[in-house]
């Protein structure tokens, strides 16, 4: 079936749609969003060193969390060729695996805000945990509203209102859902990794300083 897009009739003078446009314009005053947190947990996650901080990341639990979110990438290309080559059935499978996906990263993201509190961090414990929660939190609300996109899209899909010839809606959905990967990652590379890393230095430290009080006692 040949389906009618009608899309020069939503290009711009640069001869992007202007739906895409809009996409990338939201992306990128996303970008400075996260970039405000991220940049504010780094400035003041130290600042306040009373309480619970880094020494409580799970970067084990961490991990494979990312790694279905980056796997949930995957399927979105996978889903994005296969209605743009018309093929239904397998961009309904990829779409359910994406969101499914990103289901199970939220589900992750819970259970570890969950160990948080039961260790005493709340966004009220410190600097540390204020930063470090909102930011993250703010990047699990984008996630579920990618998620609820794709079930919508999946949905309207049995309606007919997504078809070959309007690819380019889960085009841009694709769009919103990578860039909430990339964001992640770079939170897990600066706050978990790097963050980790920094916890087990300054414990080492601490180690270290009471060895020596120790001997000079």
């Amino acid at each position: 079936m040949q389906y009618v897009t009608g899309i020069d009739d939503h290009r711009t003078s640069t001869g992007l749609d202007n739906r895409k446009m809009l996409m990338w314009a939201f992306l990128g005053s996303d970008v400075m969003f996260f970039g405000t947190l991220i940049g504010t947990h780094l400035i003041y996650r130290n600042r306040n060193l009373s309480g619970p901080q880094e020494e409580i990341l799970s970067i084990p639990i961490t991990t494979i969390s990312t790694f279905v979110l980056l796997m949930s990438s995957l399927a979105m290309v996978l889903a994005l060729a296969a209605i743009q080559r018309g093929n239904m059935g397998s961009f309904r499978f990829w779409t359910a695996v994406v969101a499914i996906f990103g289901s199970i990263f939220i589900g992750f993201q819970m259970f570890e805000f969950t160990e948080f509190a039961h260790l005493g961090l709340t966004p009220r414990t410190n600097l540390f945990g204020s930063t470090f929660l909102v930011m993250t939190g703010f990047h699990g609300t984008h996630v579920a509203v990618g998620i609820l996109w794709l079930w919508t899209i999946l949905f309207a899909s049995y309606k007919g209102k997504i078809h070959q010839g309007n690819s380019l809606q889960v085009e841009i959905a694709g769009l919103y859902w990578h860039f909430v990967d990339i964001v992640w990652i770079v939170i897990f590379g600066v706050v978990y990794l790097i963050g980790a890393y920094g916890a087990e230095d300054r414990a080492l430290e601490d180690v270290h300083h009471a060895a020596r009080a120790v001997g000079i006692g």
